[in-house]
Protein backbone atom coordinates (compact mmCIF):
# COMPACT_ATOMS: atom_id res chain seq x y z
CA UNK A 1 0.00 0.00 0.00
CA UNK A 2 2.91 2.48 1.00
CA UNK A 3 4.84 1.17 -2.15
CA UNK A 4 1.81 2.29 -4.35
CA UNK A 5 1.50 5.60 -2.63
CA UNK A 6 5.09 6.06 -3.06
CA UNK A 7 5.12 5.41 -6.48
CA UNK A 8 1.94 7.10 -7.54
CA UNK A 9 3.46 10.47 -6.15
CA UNK A 10 7.24 10.29 -7.89
CA UNK A 11 4.80 9.52 -11.10
CA UNK A 12 2.82 12.84 -10.54
CA UNK A 13 4.64 15.97 -11.82
CA UNK A 14 3.71 19.60 -11.33
CA UNK A 15 2.05 21.21 -14.62
CA UNK A 16 1.90 24.67 -14.42
CA UNK A 17 -1.34 25.97 -16.50
CA UNK A 18 -1.44 28.86 -18.89
CA UNK A 19 -4.09 31.53 -18.38
CA UNK A 20 -7.35 29.85 -19.11
CA UNK A 21 -10.01 32.01 -20.28
CA UNK A 22 -13.85 31.43 -18.53
CA UNK A 23 -15.90 29.64 -20.23
CA UNK A 24 -19.51 31.55 -21.86
CA UNK A 25 -21.74 32.70 -19.82
CA UNK A 26 -25.55 33.37 -20.31
CA UNK A 27 -25.78 34.57 -23.94
CA UNK A 28 -28.01 37.36 -25.90
CA UNK A 29 -31.21 35.66 -26.19
CA UNK A 30 -31.01 33.84 -22.96
CA UNK A 31 -33.96 35.30 -20.52
CA UNK A 32 -31.01 35.64 -17.34
CA UNK A 33 -28.57 37.39 -20.30
CA UNK A 34 -30.03 41.11 -19.22
CA UNK A 35 -29.36 40.38 -15.58
CA UNK A 36 -25.88 38.81 -15.69
CA UNK A 37 -25.21 41.88 -17.42
CA UNK A 38 -26.41 44.24 -14.92
CA UNK A 39 -25.09 42.26 -11.71
CA UNK A 40 -21.38 42.41 -13.84
CA UNK A 41 -22.29 46.27 -13.65
CA UNK A 42 -23.28 46.07 -9.60
CA UNK A 43 -19.74 43.94 -9.11
CA UNK A 44 -18.01 47.53 -10.64
CA UNK A 45 -18.64 49.11 -7.69
CA UNK A 46 -17.64 45.82 -5.21
CA UNK A 47 -14.12 46.17 -6.60
CA UNK A 48 -13.06 49.67 -5.63
CA UNK A 49 -9.05 48.58 -4.92
CA UNK A 50 -6.56 49.22 -7.44
CA UNK A 51 -6.16 45.67 -7.48
CA UNK A 52 -9.29 44.15 -7.63
CA UNK A 53 -9.84 46.50 -9.90
CA UNK A 54 -7.42 44.91 -12.16
CA UNK A 55 -8.92 41.21 -11.38
CA UNK A 56 -12.47 42.96 -11.91
CA UNK A 57 -11.64 44.97 -15.47
CA UNK A 58 -9.28 41.56 -16.90
CA UNK A 59 -12.54 39.36 -15.70
CA UNK A 60 -14.78 41.00 -17.69
CA UNK A 61 -12.21 41.61 -20.41
CA UNK A 62 -12.20 37.48 -20.59
CA UNK A 63 -16.18 36.67 -20.67
CA UNK A 64 -16.74 39.48 -23.42
CA UNK A 65 -14.46 38.42 -25.57
CA UNK A 66 -14.97 34.37 -24.53
CA UNK A 67 -18.76 35.82 -25.64
CA UNK A 68 -17.37 37.35 -28.80
CA UNK A 69 -15.85 34.28 -29.89
CA UNK A 70 -19.04 32.26 -29.51
CA UNK A 71 -20.90 34.93 -31.49
CA UNK A 72 -18.44 34.68 -34.25
CA UNK A 73 -18.23 31.16 -34.19
CA UNK A 74 -22.52 30.99 -34.72
CA UNK A 75 -22.26 33.51 -37.40
CA UNK A 76 -24.07 36.32 -35.14
CA UNK A 77 -21.42 39.33 -36.08
CA UNK A 78 -23.24 42.05 -35.28
CA UNK A 79 -24.08 40.98 -31.45
CA UNK A 80 -20.01 39.88 -31.59
CA UNK A 81 -18.80 43.26 -32.21
CA UNK A 82 -21.01 44.43 -29.39
CA UNK A 83 -19.46 41.79 -27.18
CA UNK A 84 -15.94 42.65 -28.84
CA UNK A 85 -16.02 46.28 -28.00
CA UNK A 86 -17.22 45.52 -24.26
CA UNK A 87 -14.16 43.63 -24.27
CA UNK A 88 -11.60 46.37 -25.38
CA UNK A 89 -13.38 48.78 -23.06
CA UNK A 90 -12.92 46.72 -19.93
CA UNK A 91 -8.96 46.29 -21.34
CA UNK A 92 -8.52 49.60 -21.63
CA UNK A 93 -9.11 49.92 -17.81
CA UNK A 94 -6.87 47.56 -17.06
CA UNK A 95 -3.06 49.42 -17.53
CA UNK A 96 -4.37 52.16 -15.23
CA UNK A 97 -5.51 49.87 -12.20
CA UNK A 98 -1.89 48.37 -12.67
CA UNK A 99 -0.29 52.05 -12.73
CA UNK A 100 -2.67 53.21 -9.74
CA UNK A 101 -0.91 50.16 -7.60
CA UNK A 102 2.81 50.82 -8.63
CA UNK A 103 2.31 54.32 -7.64
CA UNK A 104 0.90 53.29 -3.86
CA UNK A 105 3.96 51.03 -3.53
CA UNK A 106 2.74 47.92 -3.89
CA UNK A 107 4.92 44.95 -5.84
CA UNK A 108 2.85 43.93 -9.21
CA UNK A 109 5.15 41.69 -10.92
CA UNK A 110 2.90 39.06 -10.60
CA UNK A 111 -0.26 40.83 -12.33
CA UNK A 112 2.15 41.87 -14.85
CA UNK A 113 3.48 38.33 -16.01
CA UNK A 114 -0.71 37.20 -15.25
CA UNK A 115 -1.59 40.44 -18.20
CA UNK A 116 1.21 39.45 -20.39
CA UNK A 117 -0.58 35.73 -20.85
CA UNK A 118 -3.74 36.64 -20.41
CA UNK A 119 -3.02 39.35 -23.63
CA UNK A 120 -0.86 36.43 -25.47
CA UNK A 121 -4.47 34.14 -24.89
CA UNK A 122 -6.62 37.09 -25.94
CA UNK A 123 -4.31 37.92 -29.13
CA UNK A 124 -4.21 34.19 -30.15
CA UNK A 125 -7.92 33.63 -29.78
CA UNK A 126 -8.54 36.82 -32.08
CA UNK A 127 -5.97 35.30 -34.27
CA UNK A 128 -7.91 32.39 -35.06
CA UNK A 129 -11.45 34.77 -35.19
CA UNK A 130 -9.45 36.65 -37.75
CA UNK A 131 -9.22 33.30 -39.94
CA UNK A 132 -12.15 31.82 -38.99
CA UNK A 133 -14.58 35.00 -40.35
CA UNK A 134 -14.89 36.99 -43.65
CA UNK A 135 -13.12 40.26 -44.08
CA UNK A 136 -16.02 42.26 -44.22
CA UNK A 137 -19.93 40.81 -43.91
CA UNK A 138 -22.72 42.80 -45.34
CA UNK A 139 -25.37 42.71 -42.08
CA UNK A 140 -29.27 43.11 -43.80
CA UNK A 141 -31.59 43.04 -40.82
CA UNK A 142 -35.16 42.94 -41.58
CA UNK A 143 -36.99 46.01 -42.54
CA UNK A 144 -33.86 48.11 -42.19
CA UNK A 145 -30.88 49.82 -43.77
CA UNK A 146 -28.04 46.35 -44.58
CA UNK A 147 -24.67 47.63 -42.62
CA UNK A 148 -21.08 46.60 -43.63
CA UNK A 149 -19.23 45.35 -40.77
CA UNK A 150 -15.43 45.34 -41.60
CA UNK A 151 -15.10 42.11 -38.84
CA UNK A 152 -11.15 41.89 -39.80
CA UNK A 153 -10.32 45.70 -38.98
CA UNK A 154 -12.26 45.22 -35.99
CA UNK A 155 -10.00 42.60 -34.92
CA UNK A 156 -6.97 43.94 -35.94
CA UNK A 157 -7.97 47.06 -33.68
CA UNK A 158 -8.78 44.65 -30.83
CA UNK A 159 -5.48 42.87 -31.20
CA UNK A 160 -3.73 46.25 -31.63
CA UNK A 161 -5.61 46.99 -28.21
CA UNK A 162 -3.88 43.93 -26.87
CA UNK A 163 -0.40 44.91 -27.87
CA UNK A 164 -0.65 48.57 -26.62
CA UNK A 165 -1.96 47.25 -22.81
CA UNK A 166 0.88 45.61 -22.13
CA UNK A 167 3.09 48.51 -23.17
CA UNK A 168 1.15 50.85 -21.13
CA UNK A 169 2.42 49.21 -18.02
CA UNK A 170 4.34 50.52 -15.16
Amino acid sequence: MLTIAIITLAMTSIVRASYVLPYPSYMPGHKLYRMARFMDEVKRYWYWGNLASYRYYLGQSDKALVEAKTLFEYHQYLLAINALERSNTALQRVPGSLKRATDEGKNIEEYKRELGEAMDEHKRLIAKLKMETPEVFTWTPEKSIPQVLALHQLLSAAEYLRNDALTKLP
